[in-house]
């Protein structure tokens, strides 16, 4: 089905608000006081994001490529698959997605925000942080996830898949990521993941909430995108 540049811009939007809806609320489901699934921990955090890219790219697939993230777009550029001329309103589409799925987020759990105290709870429900401050190896993890996913999905193209599943497995790529790499910065992965929800976090009136940490904001933003451009050579040397 070929689609207009809108329709591709739609789904791009549309598959990463629903991608921050979904990952985001499992986030605050685990995070924030008095829900029913509250410190569950980090592997429920893994599979909730790994369905909620499945979902999202089920949701949007038939519409865009349903990159719904700005470093796997850029991956795509470089390995061919795409033209630059989209590579900037296709990241505009994710950001603004990413921004809109974390408003419905604070608004779906908004009792939960007005019981929880802990500001950097708060955070972590719309963006990312490290475990371990340190600007150099906060980079170097986001940057070494990101390579192993942009890798990851430009190798599945030379795979054959079930009809249908493709999207599935692209998830369990990301549970993988998230349970064996995700420790150490949070794995945003993905500018727009970080980033629209960031913005949210900032000028959203959210109860009991602190700073938005914006000195950090950059790391997940530069280290995905070089991740992504670094994925995406290594696919290409590998097809030589």
């Amino acid at each position: 089905m070929e689609t207009t540049l809108f329709q591709q811009l739609l789904g791009e939007y549309f598959g990463t608000l629903i991608l921050i809806l979904l990952g985001d609320g499992v986030v605050a489901a685990n995070v924030l006081k008095k829900t029913k699934s509250y410190d569950t921990g980090w592997v429920m955090i893994g599979l909730g994001w790994g369905l909620a890219v499945a979902m999202a790219v089920y949701a949007v697939g038939w519409l865009s490529p349903a990159h719904i993230n700005p470093a796997v777009t850029v991956g795509m550029a470089v390995a061919g698959e795409i033209g630059w001329e989209l590579v900037l309103p296709y990241s505009i589409a994710q950001i603004a997605g990413g921004f809109t799925g974390a408003v419905l987020v604070w608004l779906h759990y908004a009792p939960h925000f007005k019981a929880t105290e802990d500001q950097a709870a708060i955070l972590a429900v719309f963006s990312t942080g490290p475990a371990i401050k340190g600007s150099k190896w906060n980079l170097v993890s986001e940057t070494i996830a990101t390579v192993v996913l942009v890798f990851g999905l430009l190798a599945f193209t030379q795979g054959e898949f079930t009809e249908g599943l493709n999207p599935l497995v692209v998830g369990l790529l990301i549970v993988a990521i998230g349970l064996s790499l995700g420790g150490t910065t949070g794995y945003a992965i993905n500018p727009a993941r970080d980033l629209g929800p960031r913005i949210a976090h900032q000028i959203l009136p959210i109860a009991n909430k602190g700073g938005s940490d914006w000195a950090y904001s950059w790391i997940p933003i530069v280290g995905p995108l070089i991740g992504g451009v670094l994925g995406a050579l290594l696919y290409l040397v590998m097809i030589l």
